[in-house]
């Protein structure tokens, strides 16, 4: 079962009338992992209450198939209180009590890298939405394999980097885009309708840090013109799949799916166009969970704390 309990204020954490409230940055968010047992929410709660922290958003996943919690719990406190390296320190005790796997997240937003080809929606889309500050990330530069979008980038204001790729480039085309992942300090890369497949290394590379758009007919409609595949066919429902990468072509574990109905007066180009809706909208809200902490794995599964 999920739970989410409702935001609650931290008698410790409140001052006396007149008194200036202490300095708080944006949230931190505590995510794990344990086996199912009693008093997990207790320790954690005590722990953030002895920092004179003030939980702002708690979510947990009773998993009683495997037996496992996972839980999501977001917190404001002081400067010193809320330094992740500490925490972690700190926690350590209470996480080996209930064999936890953690990690404290700060409120820093995610520095993105978006990759494209051609296809301009899911990139505008993306731009549309850190512009307008919904995103909760934000882009830091293009790369495409193209140079078709370079003018919407730069509109922008992102940095484009035009990196054609062949089979006998592409080793150093990948090695090209570790460098650029590297120098943006890159948290996470969105695959926004790029046409190249990942070699296996880098997907193991970018492992749990990279994104991938596509139209959810996989495997059903493999190859070129799925839309066209979809219109013969008379399918009834279109959408996208939002995963990560893995090395697995298009099998990545799943972080958002959109799904639309249609019928038989769409032509192939209407699928197309009302699947390109599905597919920015899926990929944006797989990003900004991503950044919020709300996803979780659990073996090819996700966990996901809306």
């Amino acid at each position: 079962m999920t739970t989410t309990l409702p935001l609650a204020a931290n008698p410790q954490s409140q001052t006396t009338a007149g008194s200036p409230e202490p300095a708080r940055g944006p949230d931190t968010v505590l995510t794990l992992s344990c086996p199912q047992r009693s008093g997990i929410v207790h320790a954690i709660s005590h722990f953030l209450m002895e920092r004179g922290s003030n939980i702002t958003e708690h979510q947990q996943f009773d998993d009683v198939v495997d037996g496992r919690l996972f839980l999501r719990t977001a917190f404001t406190g002081t400067a010193p209180d809320t330094d992740v390296e500490k925490l972690t320190a700190d926690f350590s005790p209470v996480a080996a009590e209930f064999d936890m796997e953690y990690t404290f997240h700060n409120g820093a937003r995610p520095r993105v890298l978006v990759m494209v080809s051609k296809f301009s929606h899911c990139l505008h889309d993306l731009i549309f939405r850190w512009q307008t500050d919904s995103l909760a990330a934000d882009l830091v530069a293009v790369v495409s394999n193209h140079e078709d979008l370079r003018p919407m980038a730069e509109a922008a204001g992102l940095p484009f980097h035009h990196i054609p790729i062949t089979a006998q480039t592409k080793a150093d085309a990948e090695s090209r885009l570790l460098e650029l992942v590297g120098s943006y300090q890159t948290d996470l890369v969105v695959l926004a309708r790029y046409m190249q497949v990942l070699s296996n290394d880098l997907c193991r590379q970018l492992s749990g840090r990279a994104i991938n758009i596509h139209h959810s007919f996989l495997p059903g409609f493999k190859g070129a013109r799925p839309y066209k595949q979809a219109y013969d066919r008379g399918v009834k429902q279109i959408g996208a799949t939002a995963h990560y990468v893995t090395a697995d072509l298009d099998e990545g574990p799943i972080i958002e799916q959109e799904v639309i109905r249609v019928d038989h007066r769409l032509s192939p180009d209407q699928l197309a166009t009302a699947g390109r809706d599905t597919e920015a909208l899926a990929l944006s809200r797989a990003v900004r969970l991503h950044a919020e902490k709300r996803v979780l794995l659990s073996g090819h599964r996700t966990i996901i704390f809306t």
